[in-house]
């Protein structure tokens, strides 16, 4: 963690209006996207017959609500992190296993679905926004998925910096769409990147509840006191950033196979 906030203040004293945009970016997308993880947690609780969190007030998009203050740290400087848990009561389940299932999966659905709705609209963006000539080149290079893979960021630099052109009927009082088109991709991978962490069958992760359901059955459960070890010692992993390096990867080659699908329609 402490290099993750040594990074943010090196590029703050480097770059203070770029990494002050950053930071905005990075706020939208962590209220956005936990807030809707946890809501979906609850809204697909309440179809399953359990009222819990909609008692609780929990099906609101109050950030106050939702997000953990070191969880929330966490997912700045770690780039992986969580919110407070939904409240759920399994006993109101109209069917307990199918439904234990359904819940768990909840919030990684709306992640991947929000990954993949903000690529498609950085496509459209991109669509509208660059010259047909570079595209087609882009094409011919096969090098398009470029404009929307933030782990491959030459193309995007390189309109940054001049050297293409936007589209003719682009002014430059519109290049304000390179930031919007920034703003979704940035969403797309902090959603992805909140799916795949979640998949994580270590408790109380969602892939911890899967895995217990799914494939054993709900016979994974475990004294409250082994599951508060086994949080704190996935705490400690978090943070020494072992964990950050790993996902990255996961991530950058995932988000890589997606940018190359969707940009087949720029």
């Amino acid at each position: 963690m402490f290099s993750g906030i040594t990074e943010w203040i090196n590029e703050l004293t480097a770059n203070p209006s770029a990494t002050l945009i950053t930071l905005a970016y990075v706020a939208v997308c962590i209220l956005f996207s936990l807030i809707l993880h946890e809501c979906a947690h609850g809204w697909v609780a309440l179809k399953c017959g359990d009222p819990t969190a909609k008692m609780l007030g929990r099906l609101t998009l109050n950030p106050m609500k939702h997000l953990d203050p070191f969880g929330t740290i966490c997912m700045v400087f770690l780039h992986v992190g969580w919110a407070k848990p939904v409240p759920i009561n399994p006993r109101n389940f109209r069917h307990y296993r199918r439904d234990y299932i359904l819940v768990s999966l909840a919030g990684i659905t709306v992640n991947l679905l929000i990954c993949m709705a903000s690529l498609l609209v950085s496509a459209l963006i991109c669509k509208v926004m660059y010259e047909p000539l570079l595209l087609d080149y882009l094409r011919k290079q096969g090098m398009q998925n470029n404009l929307l893979d933030i782990y491959h960021f030459y193309v995007p630099s390189a309109i940054y910096g001049g050297l293409f052109e936007l589209a003719p009927n682009i002014t430059a009082s519109c290049e304000w769409m390179l930031y919007v088109q920034r703003l979704f991709l940035m969403l797309a991978q902090m959603n992805l990147g909140l799916a795949i962490f979640n998949l994580i069958p270590v408790p109380p992760l969602d892939g911890y509840r899967f895995l217990d359901m799914f494939v054993f059955k709900g016979r994974l459960a475990m004294e409250r006191s082994m599951m508060n070890i086994i949080q704190i010692a996935f705490l400690v992993i978090c943070m020494s950033g072992v964990l950050s390096n790993l996902l990255s990867t996961v991530n950058g080659a995932v988000f890589g196979l997606l940018s190359s699908l969707i940009a087949q329609i720029i």
